[in-house]
């Protein structure tokens, strides 16, 4: 078993369990990682950096393959946003399909479709049976969701620096396809390990071996769909940007947005070996580099640049990370809760979101206190509109 390195001490006994799992695989590479959002997941531990020689599990990269955050400047002010947000909350989700919704066939961005879609027919040449499952591997569904939002804890944000400055921020991944493509060699990977009788303590993080048929073919699936999520975040901001341009003061963008995932797996080194480093809710931090953590609906949320720290494998975490279940926080809360912890923000407040409730998410000022030895703070914003399916 390798060591686990954790920056925080609020984490459960289920976690731990998780992390003690992970680090007892004999591919993990030297430690393993735990961010200060970690929290229980499915089979790995949201808010780890895992690192395999030569194997990768993926369970730990998950079903919303490529989730992650774009966040963008605008020259817009404060003081040029209307008193009352509604008008701009509406025109962003008449620009963007939200939930379950997606594009008409006909209003499909074709350079967006014909980019995100490279790559996609061999994959499903090479697993007809993925190509046979409802809806989602069928090329016009995909294709329509490109530029779209879905639902859970994904959203869409106006938010205001402490400058005053206008940022456009948003969280989304690869949609259904990369959903399909996620559940679909999971489940391949418990059934080799059943075929080759290996037994591990959860079936959960059944892995595919490096040299092998599947392997290779896993990776180019999860890099298509890796490619697939950044995309959608790209033609996202570019619907967000036409909404607000309908009511708002003309406005440019003032720096280059920052486009991280924050579920996925990539080859690195780290010391002294090549791995495949797996971040499952976590983003890449490397010395320099801008990337985004988000608070819950309610919270601040930061802009930060990367320390490069080796020990977390240039990581840091990807946000708030939840407190607790979606259940726990639909029983605990209600609707008057919601809008108490939304005040002054121009959100759903109805009782279909109240399982994203702030206080269903970590305190995400003390989980910045908590990697100070990771990222330094760029920009603190907090947001004046979310949107959310």
């Amino acid at each position: 078993m390798v060591p686990v390195f954790i920056w925080t001490e609020d984490i459960d006994a289920l976690a731990i369990n998780q992390l003690s799992n992970i680090a007892s695989l004999p591919f993990v590479h030297h430690h393993v990682a735990a961010m200060p959002d970690v929290h229980v997941g499915l089979g790995a531990t949201v808010g780890s950096v895992i690192p395999t020689h030569k194997a990768i599990i993926p369970a730990s990269v998950g079903v919303d393959i490529g989730c992650g955050m774009l966040a963008v400047r605008t020259s817009l002010n404060a003081r040029e946003l209307p008193d009352n947000l509604k008008a701009v909350r509406a025109a962003i989700e008449n620009h963007v399909p939200v939930g379950f919704n997606m594009h008409k066939v006909e209003d499909i961005p074709d350079q967006a479709a014909k980019l995100a879609g490279a790559g996609l027919d061999k994959i499903l040449e090479n697993h007809p049976r993925l190509a046979a499952k409802p809806n989602q591997a069928k090329p016009h569904r995909w294709a329509r969701q490109i530029g779209t939002l879905g639902g859970g804890n994904h959203f869409i944000e106006v938010c205001l620096d402490t400058t005053g400055a206008v940022w456009v921020m948003l969280h989304t991944g690869s949609r259904g396809i990369g959903n399909q493509i996620g559940q679909y060699f999971i489940s391949l990977a418990k059934r080799e390990l059943e075929r080759r009788e290996i037994r591990i303590p959860d079936k959960d993080l059944a892995w595919f071996d490096e040299g092998t048929k599947l392997f290779e073919e896993y990776v180019s699936a999860v890099n298509w769909a890796q490619n697939y999520a950044a995309i959608n975040r790209e033609q996202m901001l570019q619907q967000v940007l036409a909404a607000l341009r309908i009511s708002l003061p003309e406005f440019t963008l003032t720096n280059k947005a920052i486009n991280c995932h924050h579920n996925y797996v990539v080859k690195e080194r780290h010391f002294g070996a090549d791995v495949y480093i797996t971040r499952k809710g976590a983003i890449r931090a490397g010395a320099g580099e801008l990337g985004i953590i988000p608070g819950s609906m309610g919270a601040r949320s930061y802009i930060v640049r990367g320390k490069g720290n080796a020990k977390a494998f240039c990581s840091c975490a990807h946000g708030a990370g939840r407190r607790m279940s979606r259940n726990q926080a639909k029983k605990r809360f209600n609707r008057h809760d919601l809008e108490v912890q939304t005040r002054g923000v121009e959100c759903r407040k109805d009782q279909g979101v109240v399982d994203e409730i702030p206080a269903a998410y970590k305190d995400i000022d003390q989980v910045m206190a908590n990697q100070q030895d990771l990222v330094e703070v760029v920009a603190t914003l907090k947001q004046v509109v979310c949107v959310k399916g």
